[in-house]
């Protein structure tokens, strides 16, 4: 007990196990003078068993905050103990749903990431496929321009032509060539593909997705503007073949009618008809089969067509339905019955008559052997060519005779010259066509070289 020194009731007091014992067992103390402690107003005094002991403030506070202290800490303590498993259970839960929070959003990360990567596989796989597409499709253009270049009279449609450098920011003046397309993608053929695609942007721009990367480049309207500009030369060369053959059979049958309204057997002059091949071995020609495409079905049409033409070209060698003078020459006589220049007579003519001056050269009508050239009476100087099959034209009252007999002259090539000679009235020449011995009026293959004309 304790108690604060130089109070007056502050006496100790006996302990109570002494109070207990009867007064007999009680030993007999002598009696001491009260002694009443110092004085002293801030100091605590704890009295035990008849000894006391003086404790200051400072020591007094700090031993009862320690006791405070212990008490509160083993109330903690006891709480901890007490609550552990709910608080470590719900430190385990939360942990858990956080965990699996992350686990969920990792997994949406990673199946959203796949299907980026699906995405960009299958727009590279699709640009892949497209381009090589083109290529290929640029390549059969190509050797189908080969095969229109092979064809005489005929504007080569197999190339895409140059335009400058397409901007996308603004429309281009003209359509991409294949390679290179502009100056950010340019497509090649490397050894372990057909086709693929390179580009010349920066890598950093590279490490955007595929996607982004088409849409930010253009690579789909490039690819667009390729197709369209492949489709614009097929229509051209397809239009180019149209015509071709057009031309072709247009020729023929005019050769074909020309032939028949003159009367002349096609089969015995091409028997006659100079050929063009020397010689080599027989290889038929194979018809395209029934998958072969309408460009090649056509192709083969067209070769036919051209075989026939070159044929009837040069049967109609041995034809004269040219004139025996250049440039424009007036016709002073004509084919048929006229009044003869020196008896004022009817008379037939046969042949036609040529104004011109002495010495203008007179040329072959169509190929043949020169068979006469010399004086033929009435014809003053005269050379006649035949030309087979019983075709022959003779030229007359000539000034001088160039062609010799036996001598194999070509279309065109000058015979002799204009005169006066025999019986004639001035310079001029006198053109006859005869068919088995028998004259025929020239008007006629004059006329037939006219509608050729406007076949060639």
């Amino acid at each position: 007990m304790s108690y604060r020194s130089g109070h007056p009731s502050a006496v100790p007091q006996p302990h109570a196990h002494n109070q207990a014992r009867p007064a007999a067992q009680r030993p007999v103390r002598p009696a001491r003078p009260a002694q009443r402690p110092a004085a002293d107003g801030n100091s605590y005094t704890i009295a035990h068993a008849g000894k006391q002991v003086r404790i200051g403030p400072v020591l007094f506070w700090i031993v009862v905050g320690t006791i405070v202290l212990l008490g509160g800490w083993t109330g903690v303590t006891a709480t901890y103990f007490t609550f552990r498993d709910d608080v470590l259970t719900r430190l385990i839960a939360r942990q858990a749903e956080m965990q699996y929070a992350y686990e969920d959003r990792i997994a949406e990360l990673r199946a959203k990431v796949d299907r980026t990567t699906s995405r960009q596989l299958l727009d590279q796989e699709q640009f892949d496929k497209k381009l090589e597409q083109i290529m290929r499709r640029q390549s059969l253009l190509e050797s189908r321009a080969g095969a229109l270049g092979a064809l005489p009279d005929v504007a080569v449609t197999g190339s895409i032509k140059p335009a400058r450098t397409p901007s996308f920011d603004s429309e281009p003046a003209g359509r991409p060539k294949p390679s290179p397309i502009n100056d950010t993608v340019i497509f090649v053929a490397p050894p372990d593909r057909e086709a693929r695609l390179q580009s010349r942007t920066p890598p950093a721009a590279l490490e955007r997705p595929p996607t982004q990367y088409a849409k930010a480049q253009g690579i789909e309207t490039v690819l667009t503007r390729l197709q369209n500009s492949l489709d614009q030369v097929e229509k051209q060369q397809i239009a180019a073949l149209g015509a071709v053959e057009e031309s072709y059979e247009s020729r023929a049958r005019r050769m074909r009618d020309v032939l028949g309204n003159l009367g002349l057997n096609s089969r015995s002059l091409e028997a006659a008809a100079p050929r063009g091949a020397v010689g080599g071995p027989f290889v038929p020609v194979r018809a395209p089969s029934a998958n072969a495409s309408s460009f090649d079905r056509q192709l083969y049409r067209i070769s036919v067509s051209r075989a026939q033409v070159d044929r009837l070209t040069r049967v109609l060698t041995l034809v004269p339905y040219r004139k025996p003078v250049v440039g424009d020459v007036e016709l002073s006589s004509g084919f048929g019955v006229r009044t003869d220049p020196f008896l004022g007579r009817p008379a037939m003519h046969t042949g036609l008559d040529f104004r011109g001056s002495t010495g203008d050269p007179v040329r072959a009508t169509a190929a043949g052997k020169v068979v006469s050239a010399g004086w033929a009476g009435g014809y003053g100087q005269m050379v006649e060519v035949d030309h087979g099959n019983g075709l022959s034209t003779r030229y007359g009252h000539l000034s001088k005779i160039i062609a010799k007999v036996g001598q194999q002259v070509g279309i065109g090539q000058v015979v002799g010259e204009i005169g006066s000679t025999g019986r004639s009235t001035g310079p001029h020449l006198h053109y006859e066509t005869r068919i088995d011995g028998d004259p025929v009026d020239p008007q006629k293959f004059l006329r037939a070289g006219v509608r050729l004309a406007g076949a060639g």
